[in-house]
């Protein structure tokens, strides 16, 4: 049997996730447990059941749904190529999301290889939480990580995410090696990632580099993804957090950039 993995989503035309309009394909399942997580429905690696609620005027509807799909390489990518002149024309390609695409990393794998077997650029959007030997065969198949810095402190990082952060920093610290490109995103969060302190020392760690790091994402923290959360009847424990908007973020974008980075608002 061929090998098949779970999808929850593909996305057409999107523009923030690489350079260029790409397709973003959304794997299920990721380690990581963040409290202010917008794809709520990426974390579990099963095909889940959920409820969905239409309201038209005083009636009410439910709608049973599943979030999650088993999927070939070739449905996958039969998606992903439908749209490869766009890809030409715009300079960009197909990005792998999630959850986490490492948690399925022979299907990613296999998605990559077709990916470049087509002359697609590909680009990685992950939380770098996996083991060495697996990211190794995921690097020369990789255009662009996008890679997620969440918080510096290990013990923050474990309070919060329910994961250490060694193991992701010293992929980080891989892949750079290997002269990759590499775009840091950082999801900045209201009394979380959003300290001084936590800034000051991602500022540190992209100085170390010598300049392999040009360039980082600020991601907003938003609450717009509750309805999610009430979906999978599961609990949004920030959801009374105010989303921040891009205004919020422009003193940061002005430290970064002091330090000689290239900054985006994205998200």
């Amino acid at each position: 049997m061929k090998l098949k993995g779970i999808i929850f989503d593909i996305r057409r035309f999107s523009t923030n996730d690489g350079p260029g309009i790409r397709t973003t394909v959304f794997f299920k399942g990721c380690p990581l447990n963040c409290g202010w997580c917008h794809n709520p429905e990426g974390r579990s690696r099963e095909i889940q059941k959920a409820t969905r609620i239409n309201r038209i005027g005083e009636s009410e509807f439910r709608i049973e749904e599943e979030i999650g799909k088993e999927m070939s390489a070739n449905e996958v990518m039969k998606e992903v190529l439908s749209d490869a002149i766009v890809y030409e024309e715009s300079r960009g390609g197909v990005t792998f999301s999630g959850g986490e695409p490492l948690e399925q990393h022979e299907f990613l794998i296999e998605l990559l290889k077709i990916s470049k077997e087509n002359n697609l650029h590909t680009a990685l959007d992950t939380t770098g939480f996996t083991s060495p030997e697996i990211l190794e065969n995921v690097i020369e198949l990789t255009d662009l990580f996008l890679y997620d810095i969440k918080l510096m402190n290990d013990e923050e990082h474990i309070k919060h995410t329910g994961v250490t952060n060694k193991g992701i920093l010293e992929n980080l610290e891989h892949i750079l090696q290997k002269k990759k490109d590499v775009i840091i995103r950082f999801p900045v969060v209201p009394e979380v990632t959003d300290s001084g302190k936590n800034i000051q020392q991602i500022k540190e760690f992209i100085a170390k580099h010598n300049g392999s790091l040009k360039e980082i994402h600020l991601l907003p923290f938003h609450n717009i993804a509750d309805h999610k959360y009430i979906k999978l009847n599961a609990v949004n424990g920030m959801k009374d957090i105010v989303s921040l908007k891009e205004k919020d973020l422009l003193p940061l974008k002005e430290d970064f950039e002091s330090a000689g980075i290239k900054v985006k608002i994205s998200g």
